[in-house]
């Protein structure tokens, strides 16, 4: 009997030690991951402008990226009628957490980048779903708000050599440089990755081969992600024009 309650009060002992030891390593641990998550993200976010920075991301330290993030990127949230609304962090906005919300109430965040050539290039957030799990990516606009300056994606779980390529492959996210989302009718019809080719010049970009479903995916997610911002871009682009 004395033999088991000493296992059981060690046991008991070590697991105690064992959760102190794990929850100190999180919080001492958790300025860094956190750090590290918002580097990740801003990266994430100037890849689509990269074409329109003076510098390469693969140059510039984690540090810098955040410095020159915030230098040069206005951060605006919008509701679903294109409105901004005050007081909410773009960068905070998280879509996989705002699909889980009526579609109504969703918030959409925008990025608003100065370039080097005195222009603004406005970056916006897509998400959809993969072969295997969530696809996301950022489309930057050019003030006319239909030629695409630029784009970036990621996933959660593609396949390497297949769909992972929309992140992997760089020349991928290039084919979508000055491709239009409206055409002649001024109807949003944004870029479609076509199987087999793009066939269109202007709305078209070649999906990947043997990533038929990831390809749609990308084509999906677009559309109904850019069609989210809808209200925001027929405003200010018809203010571009006048």
């Amino acid at each position: 009997m004395d033999s088991t309650n000493y296992i059981v009060r060690f046991t008991l002992v070590m697991t105690v030690l064992a959760s102190l030891i794990l929850a100190g390593m999180f919080y001492a641990t958790k300025p860094a991951a956190d750090k590290n998550q918002v580097v990740f993200t801003k990266r994430a976010i100037l890849a689509a402008v990269e074409t329109r920075m003076d510098k390469k991301l693969k140059d510039i330290s984690d540090d810098e990226v955040l410095t020159f993030f915030d230098e040069n990127v206005e951060q605006v949230t919008l509701n679903m009628s294109g409105e901004v609304v005050d007081g909410v962090q773009a960068e905070k906005v998280d879509l996989a957490q705002e699909k889980k919300k009526p579609e109504a109430d969703r918030l959409l965040p925008l990025f608003v980048f100065n370039g080097k050539d005195g222009k603004k290039y406005y970056i916006f957030s897509v998400r959809g779903n993969g072969l295997w799990d969530e696809i996301w990516g950022y489309i930057a606009l050019e003030e006319d708000m239909n030629t695409v300056a630029g784009a970036a994606f990621d996933h959660k779980g593609e396949t390497p050599g297949l769909g992972a390529e929309i992140k992997d492959n760089p020349s991928f996210p290039k084919q979508f440089l000055d491709k239009k989302i409206f055409n002649e009718k001024g109807e949003l019809v944004s870029i479609n990755v076509r199987k087999g080719g793009a066939q269109d010049p202007v709305h078209e970009v070649d999906a990947i081969s043997g990533a038929t479903i990831t390809s749609v995916g990308v084509s999906e997610m677009m559309k109904r992600g850019l069609n989210y911002y809808k209200p925001y871009i027929e405003k200010n682009k018809a203010t571009s024009m006048k």
